[in-house]
C-alpha cells in the first residue's frame, strides 16, 4: 500500500499584512498551521521566508525542506499554550549548564575546554549577570540562586517565537548559556555547534569518527543554523 503524501495545490503564493502581523496566501487560501490555526507572523521577513519555502516545493510536498515553516507551527500550536513551561525547562539548564562541566585530563581536552568556554563564563558575567562556576566531572554542582534568576528572566523575557528558536539553540549544543549567546549575536550558529562538541572533536582527533555520529553532528549543525535563522527573522526590532 502506497504511503499517503501531500501534494503540491496551488499556483501563486503572496504574502499581505493581517492583523497581528503577516499571513500567506496559497492561490487565494490561507495558509494555517496543521491544526488549523492562522499562521499570522510577525515580520514580513519571516513571511518572505516561509513562502519561499513553498514556492520551493515541487508536486510532493516535503515537510523536512521547510524547517522555518515547521517552527512556525511550533510557535502557534505548541509553545504559545505552554510558554511558561517551555521556559522553565529552558532554564533548567543553566543549573547544568555544559560549558561548566571540565575534563580533569587530558591536558590537551582540558586546555581546549578552557580556551573554548572560559570566555563564554566571562560573557554570561558581564553581559547576563550570571556568574557560573565551573568544576572538573560530572558531579553537579548549586550554582549561585541569584545567577540562575537572572537566566531564568532572560529566557522569561524572549517572545514566542524567539522562544521557539531559543529551545533549538539550547537543547541541541545542550547549553543555555550557548543558546543566549546565539540570541545576543555573541556566537554564530557554527560556532555555537563548535563550543558544543569540544569533547566530541577531541574523541574525534584521537579514534575516529564513524558515520553515525558524523551525520548526528551536521544534523544538529544543520538544526542550530536553522534556529538561528528563525530568530533573525523573527525579530521585529
Amino acid at each position: 500500500m502506497n504511503e499517503w503524501k501531500a501534494r503540491k495545490f496551488w499556483d501563486e503564493i503572496a504574502v499581505r499584512e493581517c492583523e497581528g502581523g503577516h499571513e500567506i496566501l496559497l492561490d487565494d487560501r490561507v495558509l494555517r498551521t496543521p491544526g488549523k490555526k492562522g499562521l499570522v507572523l510577525p515580520t514580513r521577513g519571516l513571511a518572505d521566508a516561509i513562502a519561499s519555502e513553498w514556492q520551493a516545493q515541487a508536486d510532493v510536498i516535503d515537510p523536512g525542506s521547510m524547517p522555518l515553516t515547521r517552527a512556525a507551527n511550533s510557535a502557534i500550536e505548541k509553545v504559545t499554550p505552554q510558554f511558561a513551561d517551555v521556559a522553565d525547562m529552558l532554564a533548567e539548564y543553566g543549573g547544568t549548564d555544559l560549558i561548566c562541566y571540565r575534563a580533569d585530563h587530558p591536558d590537551d581536552l582540558v586546555a581546549q575546554q578552557s580556551l573554548a568556554w572560559e570566555p563564554l563564563i566571562e560573557w554570561a558575567a558581564d553581559d547576563l549577570g550570571a556568574r557560573l562556576n565551573p568544576t572538573q566531572g560530572v558531579i553537579p554542582i548549586a550554582q549561585d540562586p541569584a545567577s540562575l534568576r537572572a537566566l531564568r528572566q532572560a529566557v522569561h523575557a524572549v517572545d514566542v517565537f524567539g522562544l521557539t528558536a531559543l529551545h533549538d539553540l539550547v537543547t541541541l549544543p545542550g547549553s543555555l548559556v550557548i543558546g543566549l549567546a546565539v540570541t545576543r549575536g555573541h556566537l554564530d550558529a557554527d560556532e555555537a555547534h563548535r563550543v558544543s562538541r569540544i569533547d566530541e572533536a577531541y574523541q574525534n582527533s584521537q579514534w575516529g569518527q564513524d558515520e553515525e555520529a558524523a551525520t548526528a553532528a551536521e544534523n544538529r549543525l544543520a538544526g542550530i543554523r536553522a534556529a538561528a535563522r528563525f530568530w533573525d527573522l523573527s525579530r521585529t526590532g
